[in-house]
């Protein structure tokens, strides 16, 4: 894999796909009104996701980050 953008977002692609998925959900079960329980438990999959994606991009990029969740 070349260490350019295209190749970093091509490596992480399943995990970015994953991450906007859940952000998806959540924002539907805001929406349809779902139980706190669930659009909270949502949220947390989705930033855990997000952060994860963010995570590997930096380290792909030889930028690591300070934490590693």
């Amino acid at each position: 894999m070349k260490r350019t953008l295209a190749g970093i977002a091509l490596a992480g692609e399943p995990l970015l796909r994953q991450a906007l998925e859940a952000i998806r959900a959540h924002r539907a079960a805001e929406e349809n009104g779902s139980p706190i329980e669930e659009v909270e438990r949502l949220r947390l999959l989705a930033d855990s996701l997000y952060n994860a994606a963010i995570d590997y991009q930096l380290v792909a990029a030889a930028q690591p980050p300070t934490t590693i969740q």
